[in-house]
């Protein structure tokens, strides 16, 4: 796992443990909980026309909220991966290998061979 990843890990951990919160970082409360900002998330897309929502970066405090939500969906999903025992770069890199056989790109044809 990236020294980075840890790194984060062990603030988040450290974190919770200054304020006595470990109890409730219990697998099932972490999914949910990063549930819940996920959809918070898509909350701030909604209602937006698909040209808006490619947008958003450049209006100012959408952005800030946009950027907000994508920190506490990530801070829950590294501290689901602590309580758990998943190394979240691995298990990215392992499912993007799986779908890129599951789901091959499609082959250039040979030279001559017309389309």
């Amino acid at each position: 796992m990236s020294d980075d990843v840890q790194a984060l890990q062990k603030r988040l951990a450290a974190f919770a443990a200054a304020r006595d919160w470990e109890q409730y970082h219990t697998p099932k409360n972490l999914a949910a909980a990063l549930s819940v900002e996920a959809a918070e998330l898509v909350e701030i897309f909604q209602w937006l026309t698909p040209e808006e929502s490619a947008r958003i970066m450049a209006e100012p405090d959408a952005a800030n909220r946009v950027t907000d939500e994508v920190a506490d969906v990530l801070s829950y999903l590294l501290q689901f991966c602590s309580a758990v025992g998943v190394d979240p770069l691995a298990a990215l890199a392992a499912k993007i290998e799986r779908n890129e056989k599951r789901f091959p790109a499609p082959q250039d044809p040979e030279p001559g061979e017309g389309r």
